[in-house]
């Protein structure tokens, strides 16, 4: 009868901590990653990885929003709900992060591949591809947050509807021309090129992205002399301040030469959404914007 009551005691124990149950080895930025419980409590250092957890009903307790959570996709912050800020995506604190007791950190091999090892002492840091990312990379993130985080089927799952939702706005587009995202500050125009993520949405709808000559950036700084050697037929601007570079561009005679001026063919988007937020349900809302672009 005891030995009974210990196995029936060890059975309630296993079924008891599915984390037991849940490891999975995935492969990340360093190497292999390897988790053996389902993580609860997941601070994540990009605005991507927020969008990746909300598509499978997670919410992160914390996210490196930049001290403004407007920077977070609406979309995502319904979804995710509220969530403290542990600073800046470029510069996150440590001690926020430590303070809310994570059990997985979620980090950008681009921005934080200096202080991986502190984030480790902290809690499991799964190392992924965020800020130069390209849209496949960023599909191919989410898919592996989803192992992680032991929300694999739901994941896929959003993914193939993510590509349905593509597909379908990609059919009503049927425009031959070139185009080209940026996003201009005071100072400069940053083209997002080929092999920016902006980039990818454009092409995954079937549209062409004018070329940079740019090899292996995925931003370009440009001058409107630069901008007129690449003279998309359709020019997409995120505006980050206002006045900005284009505001003086505007008096000079070249601005005048590009065809996108003389066809009308400049249009003005959210930056967040097209620059910083990077995720499924930024580059829906991205689709649903060159829908709108070419349908007006």
């Amino acid at each position: 009868m005891l030995r009974s009551f210990k196995l029936l005691c060890l059975s309630v124990l296993i079924f008891a901590l599915p984390s037991l149950a849940s490891a999975v080895d995935v492969e990340d930025e360093k190497g292999t990653f390897s988790i053996e419980y389902t993580p609860k409590r997941i601070v994540v250092l990009e605005l991507s990885f927020a969008d990746a957890l909300a598509a499978v009903g997670l919410g992160p307790i914390g996210i490196a929003d930049d001290k403004e959570k407007s920077r977070v996709l609406p979309a995502v912050r319904e979804a995710i709900g509220d969530w403290t800020s542990v600073g800046m995506r470029s510069q996150p604190s440590l001690e926020v992060i430590a303070s809310l007791k994570p059990d997985l950190i979620i980090a950008d091999i681009g921005r934080h591949e200096a202080v991986y090892e502190d984030l480790k002492k902290i809690a499991p840091t799964l190392m992924l591809r965020s800020r130069t990312e390209t849209y496949e990379d960023n599909l191919a993130a989410a898919a592996i947050i989803g192992k992680v985080v032991n929300k694999n089927e739901a994941m896929q799952a959003r993914l193939a509807k993510h590509h349905e939702l593509m597909q379908s706005y990609k059919q009503t587009l049927t425009v031959s021309a070139s185009f080209q995202f940026g996003v201009v500050n005071s100072d400069l125009l940053y083209l997002h090129t080929e092999d920016s993520y902006a980039a990818g949405v454009i092409k995954a709808m079937g549209l062409e992205n004018a070329k940079t000559g740019a090899k292996d950036k995925a931003y370009l700084p440009v001058s409107l002399e630069q901008l007129l050697g690449v003279n998309p037929d359709y020019l997409i601007v995120g505006e980050y301040t206002q006045p900005n570079a284009l505001s003086n561009w505007k008096k000079e005679p070249l601005w005048k030469i590009l065809k996108s001026v003389k066809n009308d063919h400049i249009s003005y988007v959210n930056p967040n959404t097209w620059s910083r937020c990077r995720g499924i349900m930024a580059a829906e809302q991205m689709a649903q914007d060159l829908v709108k672009i070419l349908t007006i």
